[in-house]
């Protein structure tokens, strides 16, 4: 496996890296390190010149302010990632960045701030805020654990594919029981927490589309998820 190396870009770790989603990041790198890969990882600021040879995007939540501070420059690097996700580049994003991988989101105040359409979704600010713990049940994941905090509630076009379905917690909105949205390799959601430490398939997963893109086939061995499996159990027993 030696020289085999896999680049992770976050996007945005400057205004877009809330609630601990950074975590995310440190768990793919430690992941591929377990499965003896070598990781580069790159970020992307508003401003730096876009990295080529991208393997997993990475991008985090942030208050409304962080969004329009973004919003022109990710707009202007869209055909960029649009191109990567057509490409099935795995890309996970997070709660502010899921919101402006969508059409757009229209704050509570009536200012809309423009996505750039890679998920067929639209996002609304509401006066309620959606907080507390939340499982989702995935069929490709099974039962995800996380934290939502957000007062944008997205809505999915008919063709939008959910990551999974709340059994515990809001999710997308108040009036379905999705959360999340998937396009090709593209994951969005809102779980916080972060989302991969206590949710190794989806990392896995993220891991696994990379590598078998990138050099045809992905080996592995197992690896010992017994302290994560802890973590998730003690997560799903708080309340919401």
């Amino acid at each position: 496996m030696t020289g085999r190396e896999i680049n992770i870009l976050q996007l945005y770790p400057r205004d877009m890296n809330i609630y601990g989603d950074f975590g995310n990041v440190l768990v793919l790198k430690r992941r591929l390190q377990w499965y003896g890969y070598s990781v580069n990882l790159l970020t992307y600021d508003v401003g730096d010149s876009f990295p080529d040879n991208i393997d997993i995007l990475v991008g985090g939540g942030g208050q409304d302010s962080g969004q329009n501070k973004i919003q022109e420059d990710l707009i202007k690097i869209a055909p960029k990632i649009k191109k990567l996700a057509d490409d099935n580049t795995p890309m996970l994003v997070i709660c502010g960045l899921y919101q402006m991988f969508g059409k757009f989101f229209k704050t509570v105040d009536g200012e809309i701030i423009r996505g750039i359409g890679i998920l067929n979704i639209e996002t609304y600010g509401r006066s309620e805020r959606l907080i507390g713990n939340i499982i989702t049940i995935s069929k490709d994941f099974g039962e995800i654990v996380g934290y939502e905090n957000h007062s944008g509630q997205t809505y999915l076009d008919a063709d939008v594919e959910p990551l999974g379905f709340i059994r515990v917690g809001a999710g997308n909105n108040l009036e379905s029981d999705s959360e999340g949205a998937r396009y090709k390799n593209v994951i969005g959601s809102y779980l916080h927490g972060s989302l991969l430490p206590k949710n190794p398939k989806i990392a896995d997963f993220l891991i696994e589309q990379a590598v078998t893109r990138k050099y045809g086939v992905f080996y592995s061995e197992p690896i010992s998820d017994c302290y994560t499996k802890e973590a998730r159990e003690a997560a799903m027993k708080r309340p919401r």
